[in-house]
């Protein structure tokens, strides 16, 4: 992987936080926090470049979510001591699905939870006068692995430019907990769901796939000779190719 000084990178960010902000007018941000790894250093990001005041979290619990989530994340928001808000969006999917697609997957459903979070957050960004940070990393943006307009939809992303890997990392820099770092990584959109299980794919590996493609342009041919398997490095590519309507602004005629 690559060779980050993530010390020099934390100030980095914290920059980028400030002038992000500065852009807009705005003095505060509003941040999802699930109960884990990456709301967790993009909060504890936000709170070193603008103060704990004005960083506010929301958590939104989905009935079937993972108890520990919630649990996780209000002892996080608890420790850093910031003001923070729980909605459960239970009946406003649930209202959706029962009453017009009965018959939905699983999919689906996850992808209404996702949108129903981000429209929560915009909706109390504009009753707070808070900016929407996003909390998305390089690996899961690099894949598609996103909700269009879902996770993926915020003002800008604190730690979009950084792998999987290197997010764990700075969190025990940052000091995030062991119970949030340690935990297998989950978007948490229906019971023992796991990103690892739903990639196909451990994030290490990932990481390293992605970084050699599109970091230091390796042909498959390379990639295979260091190692790295002809299928893993197919589904990698083919995530990459088929996600790109989701990294770009949606196409119009000229």
């Amino acid at each position: 992987m690559r060779n980050i000084y993530l010390k020099k990178e934390i100030q980095r960010i914290i920059e980028f936080i400030r002038i992000e902000l500065s852009k807009t007018g705005f003095s505060k941000l509003i941040i999802g926090l699930s109960g884990g790894i990456d709301s967790a250093v993009t909060i504890a990001l936000s709170i070193e470049a603008i103060g704990k005041e004005n960083v506010m979290a929301v958590m939104m619990p989905y009935k079937s979510s993972h108890p520990d989530s919630l649990k996780h994340a209000e002892e996080f928001a608890k420790i850093l001591g910031i003001q923070y808000e729980i909605i459960d969006i239970s009946p406003i999917v649930d209202a959706y699905f029962d009453n017009y697609a009965l018959n939905a997957d699983i999919l689906r459903k996850g992808n209404l939870m996702a949108r129903e979070r981000m429209c929560i957050l915009y909706d109390l960004s504009a009753n707070f006068q808070a900016l929407v940070a996003g909390t998305g990393n390089r690996s899961e943006l690099m894949v598609g692995y996103c909700t269009q307009y879902g996770d993926n939809a915020c003002a800008f992303e604190p730690i979009g430019h950084l792998y999987k890997t290197e997010v764990r990392e700075m969190a025990r820099i940052l000091k995030i907990p062991g119970y949030i770092i340690d935990k297998q990584p989950s978007a948490d959109l229906w019971q023992e769901q796991t990103d690892e299980d739903e990639l196909g794919i451990t994030y290490d590996e990932l990481d390293e796939i992605l970084y050699n493609l599109f970091d230091l342009c390796k042909t498959k041919k390379e990639m295979i000779n260091k190692g790295f398997s002809k299928e893993n490095i197919e589904k990698v590519l083919d995530l990459n190719k088929k996600s790109e309507f989701k990294r770009s602004t949606p196409p119009m005629l000229k």
